[in-house]
């Protein structure tokens, strides 16, 4: 599937976060979101993705964003990762990664033309 483009639906899904709740993207229906997907929690530009989004947290909240981080990690990982980083936002199990497929953020990767 082709990444989103703005203006595009973005497909639903419910996903347990990081103490095994579940969490559908529609609850938050007339909410902006930033859905950000990526490859492992714990890794260093994973970390640093994370805690940059923790750090600005605030600012985004009182511009009226909500933060979801979605991830092929289980949610015992992403628990450790969110008390071990302080993280104050939702982290996603993706497992099968069937959402990040779908969203176009996981798949054959080009690099300098090459599939990689």
């Amino acid at each position: 599937m082709p990444r989103l483009s703005v203006g595009d639906t973005a497909p639903d899904f419910t996903l347990s976060n990081q103490d095994g709740k579940s969490v559908t993207l529609s609850e938050f229906k007339g909410q902006r979101v930033v859905v950000y997907f990526y490859p492992a929690a714990m890794t260093p530009g994973c970390t640093t993705e994370a805690c940059d989004f923790r750090d600005s947290l605030s600012a985004l909240s009182a511009a009226g964003l909500v933060v979801l981080g979605i991830s092929p990690d289980k949610p015992e990982k992403l628990k450790k990762f969110a008390e071990k980083e302080g993280l104050n936002f939702d982290l996603l199990s993706d497992p099968d990664k069937s959402m990040m497929e779908e969203w176009g953020a996981f798949g054959e990767k080009k690099n300098y033309g090459k599939v990689v």
